[in-house]
């Protein structure tokens, strides 16, 4: 992950992410949209979705192919256009990139990130991880076939989702969504947490994008920043904590 991250910028809010969701505020709560990130689609958001849906909120899941960027934002904002009212607007790791880049939408109204990237005006996926620290630890991706990458199956779970239980791990290993190179190389043309608020949830046990470079970019995008111990699949192993960090967004915006 490069360390050559520009300087941060002012919060939008408070760094705490554990804000209560208020039921007066039910009718002017905005939409949640969900987007998935690289090797993965957006099954992974089920625990997260059924409790966002639990506390009264309208959740779309986005099923973005992971073959380019462009058509990856072409995909969210279709979900977004098929919405009424303000939405927030939630990436998982590549899905980071989406959102800053499709978070331009008039309707998105926060940009909430989840051990994700987020790239600046310019950047790309591959551009943040092409200088990674000493000791960090490199994720075990295969070389391309095709134009499109995979984990190694065998060290996925170590690698992505740790502390998912052994038999959902093994799954997610042998049913990987190809990352295309497209989507990986595809550089944001603005980035909307220079315009919009955002929540960050660090991933404190994440061996796929280091937690140093998660706050790094956090810092630099200005986000109000939680932490959670979890793997890069927190969002599937502590559906409780994202979904919290969620409401946390969606119900300051619903106050103002």
């Amino acid at each position: 992950m490069t360390t050559q991250i520009a300087q941060p910028r002012a919060q939008f809010g408070p760094s705490e992410g554990n804000g209560p969701v208020d039921p007066a505020n039910s009718a002017a709560r905005p939409a949640i949209v969900l987007v998935h990130g690289g090797f993965v689609d957006g099954s992974g958001w089920q625990g997260v979705y059924e409790q966002l849906r639990r506390d009264g909120y309208t959740v779309r899941v986005v099923q973005n192919p992971t073959t380019s960027l462009d058509d990856d934002v072409a995909v969210t904002r279709r979900v977004i256009a098929s919405l009424e009212g303000p939405v927030v607007l939630v990436g998982h790791s590549y899905g980071g990139a989406v959102i800053t880049e499709a978070g331009n939408d008039p309707k998105v109204t926060a940009l909430v990130y989840i051990a994700a990237f987020a790239p600046d005006t310019g950047e790309s996926v591959a551009t943040l991880i092409k200088d990674p620290p000493p000791g960090a630890p490199v994720p075990p991706i295969l070389p391309p076939q095709d134009g499109f990458l995979l984990l190694d199956r065998a060290k996925f779970a170590a690698s992505f989702a740790a502390d998912v239980d052994a038999g959902t791990a093994a799954f997610m290993a042998e049913s990987q969504v190809p990352w295309g190179l497209d989507a990986l190389n595809g550089a944001v043309s603005q980035a909307a947490w220079r315009s919009k608020p955002s929540w960050y949830l660090v991933a404190t046990d994440d061996r796929m994008i280091p937690p140093p470079a998660q706050r790094l970019m956090a810092t630099r995008a200005g986000a109000a920043v939680s932490e959670a111990a979890g793997s890069h699949a927190i969002y599937v192993s502590d559906p409780t904590a994202v979904a919290r960090l969620i409401a946390t967004a969606a119900t300051r915006l619903a106050a103002k």
